[in-house]
């Protein structure tokens, strides 16, 4: 069964990446192998078969689910950028996020009528919709209408994205059954409504995957300690209520087949709880093949369960097969049930079962997971299995204690909230092993995203996990593998090569937002804007051994720009953190003021024109000028074109630090100071095709640096951007591709380095 769901995974993801056609090709192949192999009999023969049919079949399904959406009325219609009025149920609590222009919430829709063009359709197809505040309070389940313009969506798991224009309107009210999920999960976040932020965010996270309360900060320090899995919905979760469900249905005198209608209706009720998404029946799935794995041949029935947990799950959603969640959940459970029971079994020989049992699971699990972690982090989590050990043993009491707060509290809210106390306690337990264990010296190292990397990094897991039991059933080199495991967490790894010698200028890779270090001496730099997540700019400034930070500058409050200073702030002396004059939009504002206080600072302008030096670097702000609007229409719309740009002179190069000045901006500046000349030039914008591309030619730049991030929604850079740059003989590098850029200077030549 692990086998055919291995082809099921194989068949979806041929039939996204190539076509169709290939699994006619296996097929047709595999049938000519088995017709004259089947005469002979024999259980090889048999596999063969199988694994042809599955693989085709669920090549299939994802074809025809690809086609089914792409070929839709809805998808029609988008293509046109058609205005249409849509009639759907909602699948997915709505969710505020920022947007280009300000604040947006975003819905999911099973849109079951759309009418554009004159004509209304019947159908059922994915649509996100992009509304206002209006979109916020809508109830999962409910039938709504609305209108809109639609336009083509990213990906292929929805038909369109609707931009909605004014409010929704409710055609028909939720199922009883999500009123009652809706209750408990409001009795939840009530039963610890007194608690401080991060517990009361936590416990709803933990219960049921309603993570909306916390804050990014502290969702970097679980990421960066590999307890993420503890923030969303995941098999344990199902494993630690449904677990604890038949234990007390056990103690109440049920027996037998009794229990397994328990089981089911604790799965029922914890989908409908955690909501019916793709993610939750995922986790649901695997944590019923959890729950097989606890009985008698665990191992055997455990695997079993997982090979047909993935053929159906790929059968009724074949776009898991390519959902990172998917495949964590995956790997995570083969890992518990393949590698645990060989790593428990070598430790016991010296350890206490329970102890031994206790490092294997996480272990076994995390090790599973890493080539895919570093896939898309950048990063190899040291520290994750010494934190999963750390947090173990209050995971399960707080899930149960949170939803026993919930359902408790319904119908006593004192007593809810003495349930949601102790579930709190138990939070912060994990909030303090997150945050430490992610400010540990090497809590995580940089790994490359590529190929080979990953290759390479795949690899030493395989021959950890071939190697892990004979290491560690004798106690000196069980003892041996602990000790360099702690060695490696509390010591910093240097990392070759890099900071390179010299260095002048670092664009950090932090994805979609930009974030630049200037080397301003020993282990001292300034920061010009500091990205999306604190996390990936903090990693790259513990790269470049940055300890002291006489200067932050954000040029504008745009969150891919100002979101990470927490990690900027995290473990280091700042001096002062600056800002355009633009106070918009008002969130980032907002954001920036509370996270510079709590370290002490209060944010204030960059002074127009005046030349400072800080260490080594002489810097002006040329953009914008002092009597330039503070105020802004409060979407944010206006920011760019207000974002602060720096002339940088350090060691005999000068370099131009351009935010995402708009061309007009550009164009002034042009007009300002004539004949500008720089070495390096930072791409305004990420790189995107709105720019005065005079202005940029005649910089003369020798080296162009575009900070952006790899597949992102805005089509960033453009070739129209980069291509006649590239013609003038400027040379371009950029993080998506290139990761960490290093502006060197060595021996009077400017240098550039990659890392």
């Amino acid at each position: 069964m692990l086998l055919l769901g291995g082809a099921a995974w194989g068949g979806a993801l041929t039939a996204r990446a190539i076509g169709w056609w290939v699994l006619v090709a296996v097929a047709a192949a595999g049938l000519l192998a088995w017709r004259p192999a089947r005469h002979r009999g024999g259980g090889a023969v048999r596999t063969t078969g199988a694994v042809v049919v599955v693989l085709v079949a669920v090549g299939a399904v994802t074809t025809f689910r690809l086609e089914q959406v792409a070929r839709s009325p809805v998808a029609r219609l988008a293509a046109e950028g058609a205005a249409v009025r849509v009639v759907g149920t909602v699948t997915a609590d709505p969710r505020r996020t920022e947007g280009r222009f300000g604040d947006l919430v975003l819905v999911r829709l099973d849109v079951r009528e759309v009418t554009g063009r004159g004509t209304t359709y019947a159908l059922a197809a994915p649509v996100l919709v992009m509304g206002d505040d209006d979109w916020a309070g809508l109830p999962l389940g409910a039938t709504v209408s609305g209108s809109g313009r639609l336009s083509d969506a990213d990906g292929d798991d929805l038909a369109a994205v609707l931009g909605a224009r004014g409010p929704p309107v409710v055609v028909d009210d939720p199922d009883l059954w999500w009123d009652a999920a809706a209750a408990v999960r409001a009795s939840i976040r009530h039963s610890v409504a007194h608690r401080p932020d991060t517990q009361r965010a936590l416990v709803p996270a933990l219960v049921d995957g309603d993570d909306a309360g916390v804050d990014d900060a502290l969702a970097d320090d679980f990421r960066t300690t590999g307890l993420t899995h503890l923030l969303a919905v995941s098999g344990t979760n199902l494993t630690l209520v449904v677990g604890f469900l038949l234990l007390l249905a056990r103690w109440c005198g049920v027996r037998g087949r009794a229990l397994y209608a328990v089981g089911a209706l604790g799965i029922v009720g914890f989908v409908l709880l955690a909501r019916t998404e793709p993610s939750v029946l995922r986790a649901a799935v695997m944590g019923a093949v959890a729950l097989f794995a606890m009985g008698p041949e665990g191992r055997e029935r455990g695997s079993r369960a997982l090979g047909v947990a993935v053929l159906v799950l790929l059968l009724v959603q074949p776009g898991l097969a390519a959902s990172i969640g998917f495949s964590l959940s995956v790997l995570a459970t083969a890992g518990i049930l393949l590698l645990a029971p060989g790593w428990r079994d070598a430790l016991a020989r010296w350890l206490p079962r329970w102890a031994a049992e206790a490092v294997a699971v996480p272990s076994a699990a995390q090790l599973a997971c890493t080539p895919v972690v570093a896939a898309i982090s950048g990063q190899v989590s040291l520290v994750a299995v010494v934190a999963n050990l750390a947090a173990a043993p209050v995971v399960g009491p707080a899930t149960v204690l949170g939803l026993g707060g919930g359902l408790v509290g319904l119908v006593w809210e004192g007593a809810g909230r003495l349930l949601g106390t102790l579930a709190a306690w138990c939070v912060a337990w994990l909030v303090l092993v997150a945050r430490r264990g992610a400010a540990l010296p090497a809590a995580a190292v940089g790994w490359g995203t590529g190929a080979v990397a990953l290759v390479v990094l795949t690899l030493v897991v395989a021959a950890v996990a071939l190697a892990g039991p004979m290491l560690l059933r004798r106690r000196s080199t069980g003892l041996g593998c602990c000790v360099l495991l702690l060695t490696s967490v509390l010591v910093r790894l240097p990392t070759p090569g890099w900071p390179p010698a010299g260095w002048v200028l670092v664009a950090c890779d932090v994805g979609q937002g930009d974030a630049l270090v200037l080397n301003t001496g020993p282990h001292a730099a300034m920061v010009i804007d500091a990205g999306p997540e604190p996390g990936l700019v903090d990693a790259c400034l513990d790269r470049l051994e940055v300890e002291t930070v006489p200067l932050v500058v954000l040029t504008h409050f745009h969150a891919d720009h100002v979101d990470g200073l927490p990690g900027v702030l995290d473990g280091r002396t700042v001096g002062a953190v600056e800002t355009t004059r633009l106070l918009d939009p008002p969130q980032g504002v907002r954001d920036v003021a509370a996270v510079a206080g709590g370290a002490g600072l209060t944010p204030g302008p960059a002074p127009y024109a005046a030349t400072r030096q800080v260490g080594e670097v002489t810097f002006q702000v040329l953009w914008p000028p002092a009597d330039s609007p503070t105020t802004g229409p409060g979407d944010g719309s206006t920011a760019n074109e207000a974002s602060v740009v720096l002339l940088v002179e350090v060691r005999g190069m000068r370099l131009l630090l351009s935010g995402d000045v708009e061309p007009e901006g550009q164009a002034a500046l042009a007009r300002a100071l004539p004949g500008l000349r720089v070495d390096v030039l930072k791409v305004p914008h990420h790189g995107s095709r709105y720019q005065d591309e005079d202005w940029l030619l005649s910089l003369g730049a020798r080296a162009a640096l575009v900070s952006v991030g790899a597949d992102n929604d805005y089509g960033h850079p453009a070739t129209e951007t980069l291509a006649p740059l590239e013609a003038a003989g400027t040379r371009v590098l950029r993080t998506d591709l290139d990761g960490d850029i290093a502006v060197v200077e060595r021996g009077g030549e400017l240098l550039v380095e990659t890392r």
